[in-house]
């Protein structure tokens, strides 16, 4: 199936000029600026329909990428296409379409809803501002939509801080909604919320892909989450996609040293004792990341050859990729 939107060897660099501190240590020796190596030529697609859920440690770079695809941020280098065409191409009508038909669903409802404003006007103002729906139609229309994530209408005159968590969750997911959306990006959408809000919002997100179509990049740390949602599950470790499958296969027989660790790891309701076997060392600084195979300073099977040669992301299997030199030959 053709990709709706994909990454096409993006990367993303954050350069940090030196602080005052350091101009001042400057002066007694060479200060270089800092470059963060955020994401490193990583390719990934999402097929109409699809929810491809993306996987990975605090500061892999996923929600780099997933802001990338929404739009939010401009990419160093590679491309982000939306059916078919380089966005960086698009301009007017069809750049705001293409921007409008990707929405993005933020890990912290609070920080990311206006404290200023009421729901109705959170709700209402993408809408009404990009004709969607006309002036005499708003309230109606924002009444439509909190319906439909499970709010109160009668709610719409309130602030986000008279909300629970869950409720603010779901007005985050209506306000992506509000455009008509064709994919959503959710980052860590779940995290904040308790245990039994996150199975209720879980819910939601699948019946409204069953409603209205759509196709999600569901970036998450919680492998059963993502086991649970996903079509397909890329696994992203210091700024590069070690591998790709679909959900069931890859659960079933990880290929990657780092994905086989993960879900070593990984929760498991079952009896008898279950040995916990956390991946050695820390994830190394994007400053600064290894040579070769980003992985190879904590893997247990790393050669010689993963410190200098960068593995590339090939097809092992039909559906499956996999960046692993013990792969090759």
């Amino acid at each position: 199936m053709s990709a709706l939107i994909e990454a096409r060897n993006v990367s993303k660099r954050f350069a940090r000029e030196p602080d005052l501190a350091a101009k001042i240590a400057g002066l007694f020796g060479n200060v270089r600026r800092e470059v963060v190596h955020a994401l490193d030529s990583v390719s990934l697609a999402v097929a109409p329909g699809e929810v491809v859920g993306l996987v990975g440690e605090s500061g892999s770079g996923k929600s780099t990428l997933g802001r990338i695809l929404a739009g939010v941020w401009e990419p160093t280098g590679g491309d982000v296409l939306f059916d078919g065409c380089r966005t960086a191409d698009l301009s007017g009508d069809e750049r705001r379409k293409a921007d409008l038909a990707v929405q993005m669903v933020f890990q912290d409802p609070m920080s990311s809803l206006n404290p200023r404003m009421r729901v109705a006007d959170i709700i209402g103002e993408a809408p009404l501002f990009h004709g969607v729906a006309a002036k005499a139609e708003v309230a109606a229309y924002v009444a439509d939509l909190m319906r439909k994530v499970g709010l109160d209408p009668s709610f719409a005159d309130r602030y986000p801080h008279q909300f629970s968590g869950g409720q603010r969750a779901r007005i985050g997911i209506a306000r992506a909604l509000a455009v008509k959306p064709r994919v959503i990006v959710a980052d860590e959408a779940i995290a904040a919320l308790d245990v039994s809000i996150q199975a209720q919002v879980i819910n939601l997100f699948m019946q409204l892909r069953a409603e209205f179509g759509l196709a999600y990049l569901f970036i998450s740390h919680d492998l059963g989450v993502v086991r649970h949602l996903a079509d397909r599950v890329a696994i992203l470790y210091l700024g590069r996609i070690v591998e790709i499958a679909k959900a069931d296969e890859l659960f079933a027989a990880p290929n990657h040293p780092y994905t086989q660790a993960l879900l070593a790891n990984m929760p498991k309701v079952e009896t008898g004792k279950h040995a916990f076997a956390p991946l050695q060392g820390e994830i190394p600084s994007p400053l600064n990341p290894p040579s070769g195979c980003h992985f190879h300073p904590r893997c247990p099977f790393a050669t010689a050859r993963c410190s200098d040669e960068v593995p590339a992301l090939k097809e092992i299997a039909p559906g499956r990729l996999a960046a692993c030199h013990l792969n090759g030959p």
